[in-house]
């Protein structure tokens, strides 16, 4: 009884000690739901547009293991990806419905252009996203789901092909974009 009694007793002191600290410091931000999803796919965009500069035409197909895809097939990926969630997200057919880009764009600048025109696909949905626009439901395959859902996922699909990237830059003895942003942010050359 006395160690509960005690456990009770610090558990009710530790609670008013908090209720009565300070509150945290002013000076965060509030970052409501679009705006933490288009500073994502903004990151996620800046981090796989300049993995695909840093390549060269005959490094796109270059793969670290045979049972994976070359370089220039996952980038490729990536367009297709795009083109399939935002289409969802815009309500709209996808443009490249029924074309798998990575067997149609195979060289360098062409699949540059692909993931750059995914993109561009993409853009108008994150910046017109709102908070309530993001909970609207739309229509993906036979479902219907909240558009930040959709917008989430791909997201997340975008970091996740990114990180299997980083595996093909640092094989070549590459540094992965965002790894040099960090390294020039704490004063490294």
């Amino acid at each position: 009884k006395a160690a509960v009694c005690l456990l009770f007793a610090c558990a009710l002191t530790a609670s008013e000690v908090q209720a009565q600290a300070p509150a945290p410091a002013q000076g965060g931000q509030k970052i409501p739901l679009a705006e933490g999803l288009r500073r994502s796919y903004n990151t996620i965009k800046m981090n796989l547009t300049e993995t695909a500069q840093k390549f060269g035409e005959a490094d796109y197909s270059y793969r670290p293991s045979p049972d994976i895809r070359v370089f220039g097939a996952q980038l490729a990926h990536v367009a297709n990806s795009q083109f399939n969630a935002c289409a969802a997200a815009r309500g709209e057919k996808n443009p490249h419905q029924g074309m798998n880009l990575e067997q149609t764009k195979t060289t360098r600048a062409d699949i540059i252009q692909a993931l750059a025109d995914s993109f561009a696909f993409c853009d108008p949905v994150f910046q017109n996203l709102t908070d309530q626009s993001a909970l609207e439901l739309v229509r993906q395959g036979m479902n219907e789901v909240a558009r930040g859902s959709v917008l989430a996922n791909l997201i997340s699909h975008g970091n996740e092909e990114y990180g299997i990237l980083t595996v093909y830059m640092r094989t070549k003895g590459m540094v992965p974009p965002s790894t040099e942003r960090s390294m020039r942010g704490r004063g490294a050359a």
